[in-house]
């Protein structure tokens, strides 16, 4: 029998995880300078546009079609939804009651779409389109899909893999898949494509920090479809994913603002934005293991880790642009390693659970970390050599959103750019 009340939820939570793409291209179109902030934002909604393509072709397939020695799925198992594709998606062992997949289908296509989305923020200001484009459809084929397989497709790093046998590995909603992933992904193309012209000699500030607190309102929004949503169903376990999520964000803004009030001595509304998406992030992968109490710890760190974090690109040298790395390889790291701590259910060290729980998430999230890195190294190389990543130094000075685009946000700041050509 058809399980209606599951099936809207699913559908609801999807469209919320969809609301987060464009709820992130006002988060870091907000971050970037005026002249920059159409093509941040075409950064977003170009990854819904590949993404949402290939999702159906070969990315299902990927994610959950035949296992290849559970390293990923088999693309033409179920190429374009067909082949061994089954339409109907059990939801209880007896086989009594279902979803349609095709509903999962448009569930899972949009985490594909806002883990690529995220790699963008590394890069602000400075990249090709056309070479962005390209990379998140080889991108999200050769590092997004295989890890999904991996850890929610019944592959190596799943509970039917062989380090389950320390202990399961917990990924409730894609510490790995997603924030480590893209983490990585950001901080190798950093350093690929270079610095922006100017970074760390003069001052480059957000534009428009209303629609960085915009953003992040509506990815907190959108991310209980994410979290919630990951508990397939309308049930007690979305209930306490729901509340984890609220009680671990609240607590990372406080953490993230006491960071600052400490360090500079005021607490910054881009800093409240930034511990809002931290706690998030942090909580993706445990929203559905830990208790309340263990969420607001979870959070509390998370606010304060990435605080620190978001200065390790000056001290280190790398142009993290919107702090991609500092967030969400952190805070995605952290929220990762943290269930090996306080997960509950005799599992997490402190409610007595040992050791394991806490090797078997390192493990994963080191094996996330090296898939990443080396697939991100690979692509961002080809791409270097065959298109190029970088706009020309005249169009990164006067404005990337003209040269890539042929349209400015505000009126102003196009007029200025044609008089100086002129």
């Amino acid at each position: 029998m058809l399980d209606t009340g599951v099936t809207a939820w699913m559908l609801v939570s999807a469209s919320l995880v969809l609301l987060m793409t464009p709820g992130l291209a006002f988060f870091y179109g907000g971050m970037v300078r005026g002249k920059s902030v159409l093509n941040m934002m075409m950064l977003s909604f170009g990854a819904m546009a590949v993404v949402g393509v290939i999702y159906v072709l070969w990315g299902w397939s990927m994610s959950y079609g035949a296992s290849v020695g559970g390293f990923f799925g088999n693309p033409f198992d179920q190429f374009g939804l067909g082949g061994s594709f089954d339409p109907v998606a059990y939801l209880d062992d007896e086989e009594t009651l279902f979803m349609p997949t095709i509903v999962d289908v448009g569930f899972q296509t949009t985490f594909a779409i806002i883990t690529v989305a995220l790699i963008s923020g590394a890069l602000a200001e400075r990249i090709k389109f056309s070479s962005w484009l390209v990379f998140s459809g080889l991108w999200v084929t050769f590092s997004y899909f295989p890890l999904a397989h991996m850890v929610w497709g019944g592959g190596l790093l799943s509970s039917d893999g062989p380090f389950a046998s320390i202990a399961d590995p917990i990924d409730f909603a894609g510490g790995t898949v997603v924030h480590i992933n893209a983490g990585v992904a950001a901080l190798v193309l950093a350093l690929i494509v270079g610095k922006r012209k100017g970074f760390g000699k003069e001052p480059i500030r957000p534009h428009n920090l209303p629609f960085v607190m915009l953003g992040a309102a509506l990815l907190w929004f959108g991310w209980f479809g994410f979290n919630a949503g990951s508990a397939y169903g309308a049930n007690d376990g979305a209930g306490l994913a729901w509340v984890n999520t609220t009680t671990a964000t609240a607590a990372a803004i406080l953490g993230w603002l006491l960071t600052e009030r400490i360090r500079d001595g005021k607490a910054t509304s881009l800093g409240a934005a930034s511990g809002i998406v931290a706690g998030l992030v942090a909580i993706t992968p445990a929203a559905g293991d830990v208790s309340p109490i263990g969420a607001i710890f979870v959070g509390a760190v998370a606010g304060v880790l990435s605080a620190l974090a978001v200065g390790l690109k000056y001290k280190f040298g790398y142009d993290d642009s919107l702090d991609v790395v500092g967030v969400h390889l952190v805070a995605g790291l952290w929220g990762t390693l943290a269930l090996g701590l306080v997960a509950t259910g005799e599992r997490g060290l402190f409610y007595g659970g040992g050791f394991n729980q806490l090797a078997v998430q390192a493990i994963i999230a080191i094996i996330a970390i090296a898939i990443s890195a080396v697939v991100t190294l690979v692509l961002g190389l080809i791409i270097k050599l065959a298109m190029g990543w970088r706009v020309s130094a005249e169009a990164e000075e006067r404005s990337i959103d003209l040269a890539e685009h042929g349209e400015a946000a505000y009126e102003t700041i196009g007029a200025r750019a044609v008089s100086e050509v002129k």
